[in-house]
């Protein structure tokens, strides 16, 4: 029962019945977590991370050891050769750009297998805002999922032969498809090597890290990229992201990042090099306390009733539940329960607005530590059918949990009115 919210009784006991269904799915959780507490470890260890790594540089940032350093670990964590780890990259979608930007080359062709990618990517494949790939005279071509969310890889076998990249998003962005697995990345992979082995498989990694026990580059990715204030950052990392996999193309993206024949040997990294490390370090606690709290949101809304994806006893590749509230008042006031349950700007109201990058009016609640960082305990949706909102992070499973139960009564209160 609830210690300090006045929350109604029947809420809080569907509440409990929802985390009695989740009791195996938790279980699950905590032996990844597990797992991938010891993997992350090692990597520390393995790679003899000193107190002179935490250290940062300025100016051009030549010999900083500690930037150096967070490469290694992070390529040892992703199963890739080398990574490229900055806390210059803005977000996901900036490192997604530059992997793409530094791959990709005029003439070139992009074959996206997972359909249409989320809408911030899609400006900068063909956008018309200026510097787009399209502008760079780079083609694009998608291979839709099939009818029930799943992989086409019938189309894969036929299409693949003549692109230059491949392209996986791993998460299912502002769709209510299935979330790709590793190991159906893996199978994904094969199908394109097969007729076509010099193809590049870049994989949007975000949202996706350490909620399996291996990445996409274990089972051959040639590059992954990702965002710092997803999963990897811990909820320490204060920005940032990242791009790993093969050597020659991580450099390939260095040299979009900064320039052509300097690469990774310049960008000095400030004060941010112990945030990043230990960011690192506590990353599978707090993917795992994520995890819990969208396998919770699962059975709970699903109490409620009202469907989500995926179920709570599904197989998870990532942090996200997406929940079909049917209207847009449900979905702002479901938004608006979660900001009211959030640590910080537990006061504001959020409001739809148009968002930069997006077609639709966009809500977003996060009362976060870090602006945007949805790690911690988030919600979004662009407003329009199925008016589904997407849920994501939760720094301590206990807190998540009373921001779902809030996000409820709000909604009750909605449909009383």
């Amino acid at each position: 029962m609830g210690c300090y919210f006045d929350l109604d009784k029947e809420i809080e006991n569907l509440a409990q019945k929802a985390e009695d269904m989740c009791s195996e799915a938790f279980a699950r959780v905590e032996h990844t977590a597990r797992c991938n507490g010891e993997k992350v470890l090692k990597a520390f260890i393995d790679n003899k991370v000193g107190e002179m790594h935490l250290k940062g540089t300025t100016g051009y940032g030549y010999g900083d050891a500690g930037r150096d350093k967070l490469d290694e670990v992070y390529a040892q964590i992703l199963g890739a050769e080398d990574a490229l780890v900055r806390h210059t990259f803005v977000n996901g979608t900036h490192a997604l750009s530059t992997a793409l930007f530094g791959v990709l080359r005029p003439g070139d062709l992009m074959l996206s297998l997972t359909g249409k990618p989320y809408d911030t990517l899609t400006e900068v494949i063909f956008g018309e805002k200026g510097g787009s790939l399209s502008e760079f005279g780079i083609k694009y071509d998608q291979i839709d999922l099939l009818p029930d969310g799943r992989v086409n890889f019938g189309a894969i076998h036929e299409r693949a032969r003549s692109c230059k990249v491949a392209y996986i998003q791993r998460s299912r962005g502002y769709s209510l498809r299935p979330s790709i697995t590793v190991s159906e990345i893996s199978e994904m992979i094969e199908a394109v090597k097969r007729v076509n082995p010099g193809a590049v498989v870049i994989v949007d990694n975000c949202y996706g890290e350490l909620v399996e026990r291996v990445e996409p580059c274990d089972v051959g990715a040639d590059l992954i990229a990702g965002s710092l204030i997803k999963n990897l950052g811990g909820g320490i990392a204060p920005t940032g992201g990242y791009i790993a996999g093969r050597k020659d193309l991580v450099e390939m993206c260095a040299y979009r990042l900064t320039t052509v024949g300097t690469g990774k040997e310049v960008g000095c990294t400030l004060d941010v090099n112990r945030d990043l490390f230990l960011g690192l370090y506590m990353s599978p606690e707090t993917v795992k306390n994520a995890v819990k709290t969208a396998t919770f949101a699962s059975a709970f809304f699903n109490l409620l009733g009202y469907e989500t994806f995926p179920n709570y006893n599904e197989y998870r590749t990532d942090i996200i539940t997406a929940i079909k509230l049917g209207s847009r008042e449900a979905l702002i006031a479901f938004c608006e329960g979660i900001q009211a349950g959030s640590p910080v700007d537990s006061f504001v109201t959020p409001e739809p607005w148009d968002m930069p990058g997006y077609d639709d009016q966009v809500i977003m609640a996060a009362g976060a530590f870090t602006m945007g960082a949805s790690i911690e305990l988030s919600a979004d949706a662009p407003l329009r059918d199925p008016f589904a909102v997407w849920l994501q992070g939760g720094l301590t499973y206990s807190t998540g949990r009373t921001g779902l139960l809030l996000a409820a009564q709000r909604l009750r209160e909605r449909e009383s009115r």
